[in-house]
């Protein structure tokens, strides 16, 4: 593989990962400061004799920012796989 491919290769890995994390980041935000702005709206909702913004508050959001975690692991793996036939010499 020449030094012309895996330049390209490794900008498109950076570039792919900086939007992948954009993406997360903003999910993140959106949810976290979504659920705080809209709290008194969302305990009209009742789940198992709680208010939902107590519930989201409480467990919902762990729950998401561990499956944000989750999701990033999973595609960052995916994305390391494609440097993986990348040459050792190539720097």
């Amino acid at each position: 593989m020449d030094a012309q491919t895996v330049l390209y290769r490794r900008a498109l890995y950076w570039r792919r990962v900086r939007r992948f994390t954009g993406v997360l980041i903003a999910i993140w935000f959106s949810m976290t400061f979504g659920l705080t702005f809209f709290a008194r709206e969302l305990s009209g909702f009742t789940i198992l004799g709680w208010p939902f913004s107590f519930y989201m508050a409480g467990q919902g959001l762990t729950v998401l920012y561990l499956v944000i975690v989750a999701v990033y692991m999973q595609h960052m793996s995916r994305l390391d796989r494609l440097l993986d036939d990348e040459p050792a010499d190539a720097e």
